[in-house]
């Protein structure tokens, strides 16, 4: 069974832009954030904020944090995921939810071979024959073994600004792996709806300056972002 990939953004901080520039100016004024929160301009906060983290105070943006629900993607894609730590993460269970029908996540470089899929898919039916011959006798969380890394799940994922854009860095690269690749550019996308101030140079590091990749980087940098506030 085909699932597509899907990407919501279930909450995030309100007035994360005005929050992030209150605390950031807290930091120099004798007013509390309380006040500070009050007399911040909308339309001011981006470049408050760029100000600040432009001089390495980061921690600014960590007061506001985002939770996304990323569906229909596979356990080799979660298992990148979850290595971003400063995050929390709370994930479709294989030990309570039965998955008797195969779902799971084909990789382009096999949909475009007919041969291949074919050979991808039947190996595919043969473990989920395993799987629901071994349910039949043994836990689900035993049977649960013989499952691919293609096998489907669904994930809730919160972090905090910080952390999202180190994730994006990342993420976004051309060197990543194109099914975290996609997820992240459509996080990108939605958080530049909602947050556009603060993920407007969010992204690979190319959009931003030279590619630190070295001798590994792509050779195709992406276009450069232009600063805005």
């Amino acid at each position: 069974m085909v699932i597509a990939m899907k990407v919501h953004l279930l909450s995030y901080t309100k007035e994360a832009e005005r929050l992030c520039a209150a605390a950031g100016r807290s930091c120099y004024s004798k007013k509390a954030a309380s006040k500070l929160l009050e007399e911040v301009d909308p339309e001011r906060a981006g470049a408050m904020i760029a100000e600040i983290t432009g001089m390495g105070h980061h921690s600014v943006i960590e007061h506001a944090s985002y939770t996304f629900s990323v569906e229909g993607v596979s356990r080799a894609l979660t298992h990148q995921l979850v290595r971003h730590r400063i995050a929390s993460f709370s994930q479709q269970s294989q030990r309570y939810v039965s998955i008797k029908e195969p779902t799971y996540v084909t990789p382009p470089s096999v949909s475009r071979d007919e041969a291949l899929k074919e050979k991808f898919d039947s190996a595919m039916e043969v473990a989920w024959q395993a799987y629901r011959d071994l349910a039949d006798k043994v836990p689900a969380e035993d049977a649960r073994y013989v499952l691919p890394n293609a096998c489907t799940t669904n994930v809730t994922v919160t972090m905090n600004a910080r952390e999202l854009w180190h994730f994006l860095t990342l993420r976004t690269c051309s060197r990543a792996q194109w099914e975290i690749r996609e997820v992240a550019e459509e996080m990108l996308k939605q958080l530049k709806e909602v947050s556009p101030r603060i993920f407007s140079q969010a992204g690979p590091p190319c959009v931003r300056g030279p590619c630190p990749e070295g001798k590994l980087s792509c050779g195709k940098p992406r276009k450069r972002l232009v600063k805005k506030t």
